[in-house]
């Protein structure tokens, strides 16, 4: 006997309570931490398939700190290049031509190394936006994220109830709306969801063009002895980014690779033909005997870019959406991530009607300084190569055999090319900046209406903000890392903070906040350290960096970032209940 289908109504509109506009870094790490969070969430991408050309790769301490808090570090570290294969990066003529110099770098500097040691329980890698994407996608829809390919945002309206986003299904072409609570747009550097929200802009698109050549190639003879992750080459007539360099940069050791080359932006991209391609690439390596096999080549332009605002109304901006700026310093993807973390917590708390909408705005006034940073530092890093040249005498208008020959008198027995030397090793020093600047990765300071301040005096930095990392509990900065113990377990002080919750971190005398935190109507996890306690301190490396008294509080946000500080115990139970209290209703909006 045959059975007819059921009617079912059809619906035009599908409703979430976010909808993500975007899969790359800032996209897929978003639905990655509203889904750990438990809050409902689709993603749209108008592409068929997640990256397929290794595009960003540098991936940071901090960011790895976030992954580690979202559970996927291990899978990201399984599949990366390690830290210790990163950092030889080198100044030549060509791979297989002369070496000019090199640069300790991304933290293989030992006295650098030491630093990252002691400042998170992380190590930065080298993970290829290909490979970092599917990490990130599949562990999001594995949690409840509603993953859409070729579906194309087209535009969206909004009221006080949410937002309405029409989207077409490039497989079928027809359009239907989406309906969530809150739309994110991390759809790249020409954001439609930034235009159509309206999001200042200040700087410029466009100031250089490069070309992205992805091959295959064993270059093990001329790399393996000085592994890195980027090779720049000093070749006439090499331009990138308006430097006059090409850059190898390693995709998998030692067979897969990238280069970067630049063209005039005022006469348009040149014609990618593979003959072009395997021009540049034998150029570069300076072999024209080792097989290669052009897989990909696009062009782009360095930027210069950056969002005011990061939101409008119950629409918020993320990743390239809202910071446009070269790779240099390896801080595009990184920042990415980062915002997201910054802004799911509190939509979570948001829907849940734990905190207010006004919390929202604490997300622009964190991240757009960021932002704003990280774009004048990439680009300035790029100028900072100019000096390379300089040394060389190879920045005034020249024929390429001058040049050559510029790079041959530095060899000399004479006093002009010692003080070259001197000059050229100053300036491929002075690259740190752009290859180990550990401050920019981890001293980001939070001012919002999100953070109490402990009414002390800002101390600053006692060494340079943007080589070193300088740890703080003041409310504003990252919970310090320091290894403590439970029982049999080693962790990170950072590891106590999860869950999407706040967490309270105090010491021995310290009970009265500890009776406040379990009072609260949201909950606060709390962490006791000391002899005796379910956490110690067997180093004395928390003693030492939480800046407060054993009996004294920090109150740490869900992504890791301290709130509320007090220096000392409670005088009794009655005032920690009331500053705890003040402090939580202060970030989370509902005074």
């Amino acid at each position: 006997m045959s059975v007819s289908p059921r009617s079912v109504p059809v619906s035009t509109v599908v409703e979430t309570d976010v909808l993500i506009v975007g899969s790359g870094p800032a996209g897929a790490s978003a639905a990655l931490a509203l889904s750990t969070y438990g809050v409902p969430n689709i993603v749209v991408t108008r592409y068929a398939r997640l990256a397929d050309t290794p595009r960003a790769h540098i991936t940071n301490q901090r960011t790895m700190e976030v992954l580690r808090d979202l559970g996927v570090e291990q899978d990201v570290v399984a599949l990366a290049t390690p830290q210790p294969l990163m950092g030889d990066t080198t100044f030549c003529t060509s791979l297989a031509g002369e070496e000019l110099g090199r640069v300790r770098s991304w933290g293989n500097d030992p006295l650098v190394q030491a630093a990252h040691e002691l400042a998170s329980p992380t190590r930065m890698c080298d993970m290829p936006q290909h490979i970092m994407e599917p990490v990130l996608v599949d562990a999001a829809v594995a949690r409840g994220t509603k993953l859409r390919y070729q579906t194309e945002y087209l535009s969206h309206t909004q009221d006080a109830e949410g937002v309405t986003a029409t989207v077409r299904d490039r497989l079928r072409g027809d359009t239907y709306e989406i309906r969530a609570k809150y739309l994110i747009g991390a759809d790249g550097g020409r954001s439609r969801v930034a235009e159509d929200a309206g999001l200042p802009m200040g700087g410029q698109m466009g100031v250089a063009g490069s070309i992205n050549i992805v091959f295959d190639a064993d270059l093990t003879k001329y790399t393996a002895h000085r592994p890195s992750t980027l090779y720049w080459v000093l070749a006439p007539g090499a331009t990138v980014g308006g430097i006059g360099a090409g850059l190898v940069r390693c995709v998998r050791p030692w067979n897969e690779w990238l280069i970067v080359w630049g063209y005039d932006v005022t006469a348009g991209a040149p014609d990618l033909t593979t003959e072009y391609a395997e021009s540049i690439v034998r150029k570069l390596v300076g072999d024209d005997d080792i097989p290669i096999t052009v897989k990909s080549s696009s062009a782009w332009t360095v930027n210069e870019m950056y969002a005011e605002t990061y939101a409008n109304g119950r629409v918020f901006c993320a990743g390239d959406a809202v910071h446009r700026h070269p790779p240099s310093n390896g801080l595009g993807s990184n920042t990415s991530v980062q915002d997201s973390y910054n802004l799911a917590w509190k939509l979570k708390y948001v829907l849940d009607g734990h905190a207010a909408p006004a919390l929202l705005d604490s997300y622009t006034a964190e991240r757009a300084p960021i932002g704003r940073q990280i774009v004048t530092r990439a680009n300035q890093s790029i100028r900072e190569t100019a000096p390379v040249f300089e040394a060389l005498d190879g920045l005034d208008p020249q024929t390429p055999e001058q040049l050559w020959a510029n790079i041959a008198a530095r060899k000399d027995a004479s006093e002009a090319a010692e003080k070259q030397r001197t000059r050229l090793r100053e300036a491929i020093a002075f690259k740190v900046y752009e290859f180990n600047a550990h401050g920019v990765d981890l001293n980001q300071r939070y001012v919002s209406d999100a953070i109490v301040s402990d009414g002390t005096p800002d101390p600053g930095f006692d060494r340079d903000p943007e080589l070193f990392h300088q740890p703080s509990s003041r409310p504003g900065a990252k919970l310090p890392h320091a290894w403590i113990t439970s029982g049999s377990r080693t962790l990170s002080t950072l590891d106590t903070v999860d869950g999407g919750r706040f967490t309270l971190l105090t010491g021995i005398g310290g009970d009265d906040w500890v009776r406040a935190a379990k009072a609260q109507d949201i909950e606060v996890a709390t962490v006791v350290i000391g002899p005796g306690q379910d956490h110690e301190d067997p180093y004395g490396d928390w003693a030492r960096l939480r800046e407060t008294s054993d009996g004294g509080a920090l109150l740490v946000r869900p992504d890791g970032f301290v709130c509320f500080r007090h220096a000392s115990a409670a005088a009794n139970a009655d005032e920690a209940h009331a500053l705890l209290s003040d402090a939580l209703r202060r970030v989370l909006g509902t005074t």
